[in-house]
């Protein structure tokens, strides 16, 4: 398999020298904190065998949420929360996406943009849901932003994981919305557009020329919702790709493959090495940015009414687990028994300075490499 810290080792310098100008500080860490991962300089933990004397060291994790070999156990946290607030409804998934022409200013300006997209998208669900017959209440939401598609282009998009069922704001009491069909699409993609719109115009950002008038929103049934709630832990902590599907790296071109959406078959895509590392940097999000967000009476402020909802609806509550957290475990190469920890020795985070003053991209060389 290949590691994307070697890449990173064999080709940051052809990176730098060919994206200096728009290479962020957070690019940078990255880049460091993947090609430090599981070395040394991260810092070690040390193990001992009470039996054997047997003593390992193991250098710790980078704890990057970009990096592809960290963060696993965060993930599958996320997944369990998420699991233990289903409830039995069916489930849709709403996809907002952002319009080809918009993607270049969302990419200069990502942290303003980027909690603007969140907020749009939960107004529309919320207004839609409180004007629905078949609703009539208030809604429960996961939202995921994503950033990428299959190719690793930038294509910023929002999914949000709905279960078809509301509750009435005074009344207290919840209704259910059977069958397959959720919300009418035309409309809020409409609604959806004119409030995006409308949000930008009050910040000091400038709309490009020719946003399309029609935007595109997908809503389809996911069941009881298990399966989306997967796809969405998959891209929540461990960046963009996989190193799994990294095919090879040699000659200074790195191959990797790709589900078609359409055919539903891997295809393969080859690149230079400083582009795919630079496609994988353009979706290192801002720095204390929240990719995950919960809304509605899924919200960790309404753990209370979740867990009414939960027993009108017979659910079987897990028990709660009184016993500590597990910890990590290190079992003796020569003996097999349990070792014990002795001491964590961590290394001192340097923050990663640029050698020459960078100037910001202009919107044109976004808009060439985005569309490219």
């Amino acid at each position: 398999m290949i590691r994307l810290a070697d890449i990173v080792h064999l080709h940051r310098d052809d990176l730098i020298s060919q994206y200096a100008d728009r290479l962020l500080p957070s690019h940078y860490g990255a880049l460091d904190a993947i090609a430090q991962c599981r070395t040394a300089a991260m810092g070690t933990t040390n193990w001992r065998c009470d039996d054997c004397r047997e003593v390992k060291t193991i250098p710790l994790s980078c704890g990057n949420r970009h990096c592809p070999t960290c963060q696993n156990h965060e993930s599958t946290e996320w997944l369990e929360r998420q699991i233990d607030k289903s409830l039995p409804v069916n489930y849709f998934m709403v996809t907002f996406t952002l319009p080809a022409q918009l993607r270049h200013t969302m990419f200069s300006h990502q942290k303003t943009l980027y909690s603007l997209f969140f907020d749009v998208v939960i107004d529309t669900l919320k207004s839609f849901g409180m004007t629905t017959k078949r609703l009539d209440g208030q809604l429960g939401m996961t939202a995921v932003l994503h950033t990428h598609n299959r190719k690793l282009d930038y294509h910023p998009h929002v999914h949000v994981l709905i279960p078809a069922l509301a509750i009435h704001p005074s009344k207290k009491q919840f209704q259910r919305c059977n069958g397959k069909y959720l919300f009418n699409v035309k409309s809020l993609a409409k609604v959806y557009r004119a409030r995006f719109l409308a949000a930008i115009n009050k910040t000091d950002i400038s709309l490009p020329v020719g946003v399309p008038s029609t935007w595109n929103v997908h809503c389809q049934p996911a069941g009881g919702g298990e399966q989306s709630l997967k796809y969405l832990a998959r891209y929540l902590y461990r960046g963009v790709i996989s190193e799994n599907k990294i095919l090879s790296c040699s000659n200074g071109m790195v191959e990797f493959e790709y589900l078609c959406s359409s055919t539903k078959r891997y295809l393969r895509l080859t690149l230079p090495a400083s582009e795919f590392l630079w496609k994988v940097l353009m979706h290192v999000l801002p720095r204390g940015f929240q990719r995950s967000r919960c809304y509605g009476f899924l919200h960790h402020n309404c753990r209370v009414l979740l867990k009414r909802i939960q027993l009108m609806l017979r659910v079987v509550l897990p028990e709660v687990d009184k016993e500590p957290g597990k910890t990590a475990t290190v079992t003796c190469p020569t003996c097999q028994q349990p070792m014990k920890l002795v001491n964590i020795s961590r290394a001192k985070r340097r923050i990663p300075q640029r050698k020459s003053v960078q100037t910001s991209p202009s919107l044109e060389d976004i808009k060439k490499l985005i569309t490219s």
